[in-house]
C-alpha cells in the first residue's frame, strides 16, 4: 500500500475544532476503521484541536492549526501544529489524582492518550506538535479492513 497524505490549515476558532473532528472521522473510515475506532480517533483529534486553539494559540486570529493525516498501510498518524509558547507535558495534571478528580477541565490529554495507540509532544518556542498513532491491526495492512 502506498502512503496517503492529507494537510490542512486551520484558523484558530471554535469551528476548527468540529471541522477537524469531521476530517478525522472521515479519513478513520476511509481507512477501514471500524465504528468505535473511528469514534475513538475523532474524540482524539477533537481534543488535540481544542487544546492547540485554546491552550496554544489561545483563539489568536493570525495563528494557524496545522494538521497532517498520513495512512501508511500499518499506521494511521495525524500531526497537530500549533503556534503557541509550547507545552510542557510534565505540568499538566493527573487528571485521576483525587484532587482533581471533580475538575471540569483537564482531561484532554488523558483522553487522547487512553484512545490512541501511541502519542507524542514535540514543544518548541514557536508552539507544539502532537503526533496521534493508530495501528492498523489484522489485515488491513493488506488495504481491506482496519481495526474492529
Amino acid at each position: 500500500m502506498t502512503t496517503q497524505r492529507l494537510s490542512y490549515t486551520f484558523d484558530s476558532t471554535l469551528e476548527t475544532v468540529d471541522t477537524a473532528e469531521q476530517a478525522a472521522s472521515q479519513i478513520a473510515v476511509d481507512a477501514g476503521f471500524g465504528e468505535d475506532v473511528v469514534m475513538q480517533i475523532a474524540m482524539a483529534v477533537r481534543e488535540a484541536a481544542i487544546n492547540a486553539v485554546l491552550h496554544g494559540n489561545a483563539y489568536d486570529p493570525s495563528k494557524k492549526v496545522a494538521m497532517d493525516f498520513e495512512q501508511n498501510g500499518k499506521d494511521l498518524v495525524i500531526t497537530i501544529r500549533d503556534q503557541g509558547t509550547g507545552l510542557d507535558v510534565s505540568k499538566i495534571p493527573d487528571p485521576l489524582a483525587p484532587e482533581n478528580l471533580m475538575k471540569t477541565s483537564g482531561r484532554g490529554i488523558f483522553l487522547i492518550r487512553s484512545f490512541m495507540d501511541e502519542v507524542e509532544f514535540h514543544p518548541s518556542q514557536t508552539g507544539t506538535e502532537v503526533k496521534l498513532i493508530k495501528h492498523v491491526h489484522g489485515p488491513a495492512a493488506d488495504g481491506k479492513e482496519a481495526s474492529p
